[in-house]
C-alpha cells in the first residue's frame, strides 16, 4: 500500500465525517475524484462483479497486487522491498486500544477454523488470488511485503469507512453488502446450529477441507460470502432492535445456540458498538446496547416461561407423566360483563346458575380479546379482573395465555409478561421490595439486563388467585408510590400497582374466586370477565380428548347426561377430571353394580381409588385389594380434620401456621401430600416455603363431612353442635342418647342459617354418607357404621318439613339435592306426575310443592328460553312463587296475569340481579299504574339489567309514569332498545324523549280513555250487519237490540244472510277490543271469521260448532264455551239473564268472557289461540231470547 492511497483514504474519511448520510448528493468533482481513485487502484471492474474480496467487507482496495502472508512468514516475492510499508508505533498503539475495547475478539483467535473467524489457519501460506486468477504484474517481487495482522485489520477498518462514504455519495445499481435496509446483496445465510445442512449449492463448504486438494482462494471466497451474510443478518437484526421492532429470531434458534455462537454474536456486537462510537454515534450505540440486552432477556424469559407452563398434570403436578398443555387444553366459556362486586353464594349454586344461563346472549370472549378495547372506548384497558369458582380453570387460562406469549403465537404487543401468584406473594409478607426488585426476585436476570425501569416497555403482570391473598390490601389509607425503584412493603407495592400510581403504563390481569372480588375497588378495574367453565359441547370435547376409546367415552358422556347433579358440576373442568378418573377406572376394572349417580358416590369412589393407587405404587399390593392400612387410615383422618377445621374458617390454602393450629406438623403434611398426591397437594415457592391445598374445594368439603360423620359414629360427638353444654336441659343430656338423626338435623339447621350457603355441599356429602351403600364402599376407612333406613326416613321427613316453610330458592334447591343424595325423589315425582297429566293446578300447591316445581323447572334438560306464566296460573301468587324460574329465563311472558305494584317490586329485584337472564319482558294488560312503573324503573336503571325489549302496553300509565320511564331509559346504563307503550296515556313530552333514546317506540292507541282499569280501557263500538241477520230476528233500538220472533221479518234476499237464527256484526276487530251485551233467555255470544257458512242448518253454520268461530253459551244457570264443536263447561254460574263482556286481543290470540255486574267483573273463561283472519262479533238465539249492545 502506498502512502498516496492512505492519503486518499484519509481525504475520503474527512469528507464522510462532514457529510450527512441521508442528504449529501454526488457532485461532479466528487465523481471525478472517485473515478481517479478507482482508476489508480484498478478496482472498478472488480467492485461491480459478484465475487467479493476475501479480506474486505466492501472492496478489494486493501490489496496492491501483492501477496500477503497472513502467518507472518517471510515474503516469497523476489521483487519485494525489505523497507516497504511497515507498522509504526502509533499504529501498534492504536491497534492495542482497539483490541482492548474489543476484549471478546480474542475468543475467535483459537486455531480451530470457523466460518466466521478472521484468524483461522485456513488463510494458508499460498498466494491469494483475489479474483480467481494469477497475478499479471510483471514487476512482482520475489518476496512479499511483510505485513502483520494488525496492519491488515487497520487497513480493513479504513477501507470499510471509505467504502461506506463512497456508498453514501454514489447511487450504485444495488445496495451495499452491509446495508441495514436491504437484503438484495445478501448471500447464503449461515446455519449456526452444527454446520451446513444438505445443499445443492456448488459453493457449499461441505467436504471442503485441507485434505480435499481444493484451491485456497475458493475457500476464502466462500468464507467471505459467509462472513458477509453473517454481518448482514446481524446488522439487520440490530437495526430492528434499535427501531423498536421485534426481530425475526425464532425461539428454537435462540435455544439451539451454543456458547461459541453466542460469543460470536457478542463479539460482533462489540465491534459494531466500537464503529458506532468512532462514527460519533454515541446515543445510537447506547440504545443498541441497552435494547439488545433487553431483547436477549425477553427471549430468555420466554424460554423459561415456556418450560415452566407448557406441560400440565391434571389434578396435581406430581401425578403421572406431564402432558403438553396444548394437547389437553379445552377452550373455556368466558364472558364479558358483570362487576367486581362480591358474590357470597356457595360456588356450587353459582355453577348451577351459570348452567341455566350458559347459552344466553352474553358476549363470549377469547384470551386474545382480553385487553382489546371495544370500539368507542376512550382509553385502553389497563386492568382486567377474571372471576370464576374454584377449579373452573382460571389458573390454567393464565398458563395458556403465558405459553402463547412465550411461543410468539399471541399477545405480542407485550414486551414482558410476568405471571405471579398470591400463594407465592404471601410467603414474602413482611419483606420490602421495589417493583424492579420484586420482578428480579421472581424472574432473575432483569437487573443484569440493565432493565432498571419498565417505562420504555409494555409490561403485563398476571396476579393469579386474589382469593388466596393474605396481605392486608387497604386501598383507602395506603400512601401513594410512583417510583419503581423505591422499596416498600409488598402490600403497598401491590396496591399502588393496581391503582395505577405505580407504572401506569403496565397492564394487569387479576384472577379471583367471586367471593373475593370486592377486595379491589371497582374504579381500579376496567373490565370484568367471568369464566363459566365448560359448555355442554366443551364437556363432550374434553372427554373425547382424554381417551381414544370411543365406546368408553360414549358410556361416560351418556351416564353424566342422565345425572343432573353430575352434569351440572361438570361445568367445572377439575370435576370433569375427577368424574372421568372414577368412571374410567370402574369401566376398566369392570366392577359390578351401577355407575355412581350422586356426588357422594363419586367422591367415595375417588378416595377409594386413591388408596388403591397408593397400595400399588408404594406397598406393592394388588390393584383389587380394598384394604385400608392403619397408616393410610390415620393419614386420611388427619386430612379430614384439617379439611373440616379450615372449612369452618373459609380457608382453602394452608401454610405452616395453619397446619400447627390443626395439630399437624410440616413433616406429616408432606408425607400425606406425597402419598395421596391426588387428594392433598404440596407446592414449593421460592426458598422452599411450603404451601398445602386440597386439589379442589369440593374434595375438602367431602373429607370434612367424612370427618364429622366418623367422629360422631366413633365417639358420639356432634362437631356441629355449638350450643354450650351448660345450657342443655338435664333431660336432654341425661336420658337421650345422641343419634345420627340429631346430627343430620343440626347439619340441616346449620346449613340453612349460613348467609352464603358455605355448608351446602358439605350437607349433601354428610347425608349421602349415611347410606349403607356408601358406607360399604368406604369399609375399612369407616371403622363403624351407624345408620339404618329408619334414620334416613326421619331425615327425609325433617327436610320435607323445612321445605314446607318459606325458604329462599337457593336453600330449597339444595335441600332437594340432599333428598337426591339419600335416594328420595317422592316429592319430585309427585309434582312431575301433576305436570305430565296436563295443566298443572297451582292453586292448591303447598310451599314444598312450589319449591319442587321450581327445582324441576330449573334443572330440566331444556334451557328456559321462554317462560309463560299462563301455562301454570295467570296469578300474582304463581308469579311470586316462580320468580327464580323467571330470573333464569330469556323471554318472560306475563301479559294479562293480574299483576300489580307488588309484582313490580319483585321484578325490579330480578332485573337488578347480576345473575338475571331476562332480555325480553312482556307486562302488557296488567294494571301496574304509575306507582308500579316507578318501582320497575329502579331495576331498569341498574347496570346489571340486560333487558333489550319491554312491553308495557295497556298498563294504565299516565304522564307521571311516562316521565319515570323517560328518566330511567335515558341513562347510560340502560340496555333497553325497544318499548311498547301503546294503549296508555304517557304524554307528548315523555314520548318525545323516549323516541330520541330508543330504536323502536310504540305509543299508538293512546288517550285518556286508556287510563281506565281492566279491559274496559279497550272498549269499542260495534254495529250489527243487517245483511246477515236471520229473518226470525227483529232489530230495534236503532239497530242495537235483537230479539227472536216467530214471524219472519221482510228482509231482502242477500248472500250473507243466515238461514239459522244468527247475526254477525259489520265491525271487524283489530288490535284489542272490548264490548258488552245484555242478554236474556238462551243466547250464544260469539266471534267468527267472516267466511263462516251462511246457508243451511249444518254445524258449519252454527257459532262454536266449527273451526271458524268461538262461542259462549248462556243458558239456564251455567256458561259453556265451545269451539270446533268441543264444549267446555265453566265453573262460573249464571242466571237467566245478565251482562257479558267480551275481550279480544287479536295479535296475542286471546279471547276472554267476563260476567259484568254494577261494581265488578268476573272472568268466565279465557282461551289462547292464534287468529288467522279478521274476527267479527256475532250472536245466536234460542226461542224468546234477546241481546242488546250496551254502552259503557
Amino acid at each position: 500500500m502506498g502512502q498516496c492511497l492512505v492519503t486518499k483514504q484519509h481525504e475520503i474519511q474527512t469528507e464522510d465525517q462532514s457529510s450527512s448520510s441521508d442528504d449529501v448528493k454526488m457532485d461532479q468533482d466528487t465523481v471525478k475524484e472517485q473515478h481517479e481513485i478507482q482508476t489508480e487502484d484498478q478496482r472498478t471492474r472488480e467492485q461491480l462483479r459478484p465475487g467479493p474480496s476475501c479480506v474486505s467487507f466492501r472492496s478489494d482496495q486493501s490489496m496492491d497486487n501483492k501477496r500477503i502472508n497472513f502467518k507472518g512468514g517471510p515474503s516469497t516475492d523476489p521483487h519485494s522491498s525489505s523497507d516497504d510499508v511497515k507498522m509504526d508505533q502509533d499504529t501498534v498503539k492504536e491497534q492495542h486500544e482497539i483490541q482492548t475495547e474489543d476484549q471478546r475478539t480474542r475468543e475467535q483467535l483459537r486455531p480451530g477454523p470457523s466460518c466466521v473467524s478472521f484468524r483461522s489457519d485456513q488463510s494458508m501460506d499460498t498466494p491469494i488470488k483475489f479474483k480467481g486468477g494469477p497475478s499479471t504484474d510483471p514487476h512482482s517481487s520475489s518476496h512479499d511485503v511483510e505485513m502483520d495482522q494488525d496492519t491488515v485489520k487497520e487497513q480493513h477498518e479504513i477501507q470499510t469507512e471509505d467504502q461506506r462514504t463512497r456508498k453514501q455519495l454514489t447511487s450504485g445499481p444495488g445496495p451495499s453488502c452491509v446495508s441495514f435496509r436491504s437484503d438484495q446483496s445478501m448471500g447464503r445465510l449461515i446455519d449456526f446450529k452444527g454446520g451446513p445442512g444438505p445443499s445443492t449449492d456448488p459453493h457449499s463448504l461441505e467436504g471442503v477441507d485441507g485434505s480435499s486438494g481444493a484451491e485456497p482462494d475458493s475457500i476464502f471466497m466462500l468464507l467471505e460470502d459467509n462472513i458477509i451474510s453473517f454481518v448482514k443478518a446481524e446488522l439487520k437484526y440490530m437495526q430492528k432492535i434499535v427501531d423498536g421492532d421485534d426481530p425475526e429470531c425464532s425461539e428454537s434458534q435462540m435455544e439451539g445456540e451454543d456458547e461459541e455462537q453466542r460469543k460470536s454474536r457478542e463479539a460482533f456486537l462489540n465491534i459494531t458498538l466500537y464503529f458506532l462510537k468512532r462514527m460519533k454515534q454515541e446515543e445510537l450505540a447506547k440504545r443498541l446496547q441497552s435494547r439488545t440486552k433487553a431483547h436477549r432477556y425477553q427471549r430468555e424469559l420466554k424460554s423459561k416461561l415456556k418450560k415452566k407452563f407448557q406441560c400440565v398434570s391434571e389434578g396435581v403436578a406430581k401425578a403421572g407423566s406431564p402432558t403438553l398443555l396444548k394437547d389437553i387444553f379445552t377452550e373455556l366459556y368466558i364472558t364479558e360483563g358483570g362487576s367486581g362486586e362480591v358474590n357470597q353464594e356457595h360456588e356450587v349454586i353459582q355453577i348451577e346458575t351459570a348452567y341455566r344461563r350458559s347459552d344466553t346472549a352474553e358476549r363470549a370472549i377469547t384470551l386474545e380479546e382480553l385487553f382489546k378495547a371495544p370500539p368507542g372506548r376512550p382509553r385502553p384497558i389497563r386492568t382486567v379482573m377474571t372471576k370464576g369458582v374454584a377449579g373452573i380453570g382460571k389458573t390454567l387460562l393464565t398458563h395458556k395465555f403465558t405459553v402463547d406469549w412465550a411461543e410468539d403465537k399471541a399477545q405480542q404487543e407485550f414486551h414482558y409478561t410476568f405471571p405471579l401468584t398470591f400463594r407465592e406473594l404471601n410467603v414474602l409478607r413482611g419483606r420490602s421490595f421495589s417493583l424492579v426488585g420484586l420482578v428480579d426476585h421472581f424472574f432473575s436476570g432483569s437487573k443484569e439486563a440493565g432493565i432498571c425501569s419498565f417505562q420504555e416497555f409494555l409490561v403485563l403482570f398476571i396476579l393469579d388467585g386474589l382469593d388466596e391473598c393474605r396481605l392486608p390490601l387497604d386501598f383507602l389509607s395506603t400512601q401513594n408510590l410512583t417510583d419503581v425503584s423505591e422499596s416498600t412493603s409488598l402490600e403497598v407495592l401491590l396496591i399502588n400497582l393496581i391503582r395505577g400510581e405505580l407504572l401506569p403504563s403496565a397492564r394487569l390481569w387479576i384472577t379471583t374466586r367471586p367471593a373475593a372480588a370486592n377486595q379491589i375497588p371497582p374504579e381500579c378495574v376496567d373490565m370484568v370477565t367471568e369464566v363459566r367453565g365448560f359448555t355442554d359441547h366443551q364437556k363432550d370435547e374434553y372427554f373425547r380428548r382424554r381417551s381414544t376409546d370411543e365406546e368408553q367415552v360414549s358410556i361416560i358422556m351418556s351416564h353424566i347426561r342422565t345425572c343432573r347433579s353430575l352434569h351440572i358440576m361438570c361445568h367445572i373442568p377439575l370435576f370433569c377430571w375427577i368424574t372421568a378418573t372414577v368412571l374410567e377406572d370402574m369401566l376398566k376394572s369392570r366392577e359390578e353394580g351401577e355407575l355412581p349417580r350422586t356426588l357422594t358416590q363419586i367422591y367415595s369412589h375417588y378416595v377409594v381409588l386413591q388408596n388403591k393407587v397408593k397400595m400399588v405404587k408404594f406397598d406393592g399390593e394388588g390393584s383389587t385389594d380394598q384394604h385400608w392400612s392403619p397408616q393410610n387410615r390415620e393419614m386420611m383422618e388427619s386430612l379430614g380434620k384439617l379439611a373440616f377445621e379450615q372449612l369452618q374458617k373459609g380457608k382453602l390454602i394452608f401454610y405452616e401456621s395453619d397446619l400447627t393450629e390443626c395439630g399437624m406438623d410440616l413433616k406429616a403434611a408432606s408425607v400425606c401430600s406425597g402419598v395421596f398426591t391426588q387428594v392433598f397437594r404440596e407446592e414449593s415457592s421460592l426458598y422452599q416455603d411450603k404451601v398445602f391445598t386440597f386439589i379442589h374445594l369440593s374434595l375438602q368439603e367431602f373429607l370434612a363431612a367424612l370427618h364429622v360423620h366418623q367422629t360422631f359414629i366413633s365417639s358420639k360427638v356432634n362437631l356441629l353442635d355449638h350450643q354450650p353444654q351448660k345450657k342443655k336441659s338435664f333431660k336432654m343430656s341425661t336420658f337421650k342418647k345422641p343419634t345420627l338423626n340429631h346430627l343430620h338435623q343440626s347439619a340441616v339447621d346449620e346449613a340453612l342459617r349460613s348467609p352464603n350457603g358455605h355448608l351446602d355441599l358439605f350437607l349433601r356429602f354428610l347425608l349421602g354418607l349415611s347410606l349403607p351403600t356408601n358406607q360399604r364402599l368406604l369399609q375399612g376407612l369407616l371403622t363403624q357404621t351407624g345408620s339404618d333406613s329408619q334414620t334416613n326416613q326421619k331425615t327425609v321427613k325433617y327436610i320435607k318439613k323445612k321445605l314446607s316453610k318459606r325458604l329462599s330458592t337457593e336453600r330449597s334447591i339444595n335441600l332437594f339435592h340432599c333428598l337426591n343424595e339419600v335416594n328420595d325423589r317422592s316429592l319430585l315425582e309427585e309434582i312431575q306426575r301433576y305436570m305430565n297429566s296436563g295443566r298443572l293446578s297451582t292453586e292448591k300447591l303447598s310451599p314444598a310443592q312450589w319449591s319442587a316445581l321450581v327445582f324441576i323447572l330449573l334443572s330440566s334438560q331444556e334451557h328456559l328460553d321462554v317462560f309463560d306464566l299462563k301455562r301454570f296460573s295467570p296469578s300474582e301468587e304463581a308469579f311470586l312463587n316462580l320468580l327464580p324460574v323467571i330470573k333464569a329465563s330469556k323471554k318472560v311472558e306475563l301479559s294479562s296475569c293480574g299483576l300489580s305494584e307488588r309484582s313490580c317490586a319483585a321484578l325490579s329485584s330480578v332485573l337488578s340481579s347480576q345473575s338475571s337472564s331476562v332480555k325480553h319482558l312482556d307486562l302488557s294488560n296488567n294494571d301496574l299504574q304509575d306507582s308500579g312503573v316507578k318501582l320497575l324503573c329502579e331495576g331498569l336503571k341498574s347496570p346489571h339489567c340486560k333487558l333489550d325489549s319491554l312491553s308495557l302496553s295497556g298498563c294504565v300509565i299516565t304522564e307521571v309514569g311516562g316521565a319515570s320511564l323517560a328518566a330511567a331509559l335515558s341513562s347510560n346504563s340502560s340496555s333497553v332498545r325497544e318499548l311498547d307503550l301503546s294503549y296508555n296515556h304517557p304524554g307528548d313530552s315523555a314520548v318525545k324523549l323516549l323516541s330520541q333514546r330508543l330504536n323502536t317506540l310504540r305509543a299508538d292507541h293512546g288517550g285518556e280513555q286508556r287510563i281506565k282499569a281492566g279491559v274496559r280501557k279497550y272498549f269499542c263500538h260495534i254495529h250489527l250487519d243487517t245483511n246477515s241477520i236471520s229473518r226470525n230476528l227483529r232489530l230495534s233500538d236503532n239497530n242495537r237490540m235483537v230479539t227472536y220472533v216467530r214471524e219472519e221479518e221482510l228482509y231482502p234476499d242477500h248472500q250473507d244472510r243466515f238461514d239459522i237464527d244468527q247475526v254477525l256484526c259489520s265491525t271487524g276487530l283489530t288490535g284489542r277490543c272490548y264490548w258488552e251485551v245484555e242478554w236474556n233467555g238462551h243466547v250464544y255470544i260469539a266471534v267468527s271469521y267472516r267466511g263462516i257458512r251462511r246457508k243451511g242448518n249444518s254445524y258449519d253454520c252454527w257459532f262454536g260448532f266449527n273451526n271458524q268461530s268461538w262461542s259462549l253459551k248462556c243458558y239456564r244457570g251455567f256458561y259453556i264455551f265451545r269451539h270446533n264443536n268441543i264444549e267446555t263447561r265453566t265453573s262460573c254460574p249464571c242466571g237467566s239473564s245478565g251482562r257479558v263482556g267480551v275481550y279480544v286481543d287479536c295479535p296475542d290470540g286471546r279471547l276472554s268472557f267476563y260476567e259484568v255486574s254494577s261494581d265488578s267483573m268476573t272472568l268466565i273463561y279465557t282461551v289462547c289461540t292464534s287468529f288467522t283472519d279478521t274476527l267479527y262479533p256475532g250472536f245466536g238465539f234460542g226461542f224468546g231470547s234477546s241481546v242488546s249492545l250496551s254502552p259503557l
